[in-house]
């Protein structure tokens, strides 16, 4: 298992390189430190005189961390209900309990999130493209995949455009706001506060609800 320091380095390269299309990582001070020769002794980073590069092998160790470190933003908001001003640094702390594999799990309870609370992708796991296995009763799931007569909380919203959130925010679908389903066919039928809409399935999948049945 990586040490704490170790995973926090190649989430900074994973950032930098995949996502920011930034330059090498500057070592600076922590050139000698002992997370940096872990990751070179295991072949996931090369360094060089002033600099560490994210190699090949270790790029799918690095996608991990970055999984691990956003679905424990999700899960600390959309469960724990933890405040976006101080999830970073809880976050950090939290990720670090969530082995291979028990991530996983909580993709599964979490509904498959795409994005952190900050708008950033998660990187997908193999739950991601087995999404119809029901051993794991999900805490949060799209309204298209809810039961007539299931409710809660819209957790957040996850449209693919801007017309489709502005289609959202007309109908008072937002985080926050109690919300039940009606019927799921022919199109979906969902109750928020006094008032009912029927919309397709499409954009019922854009809403993440908080179960509370």
């Amino acid at each position: 298992m990586l040490s704490e320091q170790a995973e926090e380095i190649l989430e900074a390269l994973w950032i930098q390189t995949e996502e920011q299309g930034a330059k090498p990582l500057d070592l600076g001070a922590s050139r000698d430190e002992p997370a940096v020769e872990e990751l070179v002794n295991l072949g996931f980073i090369r360094r060089d005189l002033g600099h560490i590069h994210l190699l090949e092998k270790g790029k799918s160790h690095a996608a991990g961390c970055v999984r691990r470190h956003r679905l424990a933003e999700r899960l600390l908001v959309d469960v724990f209900d933890i405040k976006k001003r101080i999830i970073d640094e809880v976050s950090c702390k939290f990720e670090h309990l969530l082995h291979k594999g028990l991530e996983d799990n909580v993709c599964t309870l979490l509904g498959h999130p795409k994005s952190c609370p900050h708008g950033k992708s998660i990187p997908p796991g193999k739950c991601c493209s087995l999404k119809k296995d029901k051993r794991l009763l999900k805490i949060i799931a799209p309204l298209s995949e809810l039961r007539a007569k299931d409710r809660g909380q819209i957790s957040y919203l996850q449209a693919k455009d801007k017309t489709q959130m502005h289609k959202l925010i007309a109908i008072g679908a937002l985080p926050g706001v109690s919300i039940t389903l009606m019927q799921r066919f022919p199109s979906c039928v969902f109750k928020i506060g006094q008032s009912q809409f029927a919309v397709d399935k499409e954009l019922a999948s854009a809403i993440y609800v908080r179960l509370t049945r």
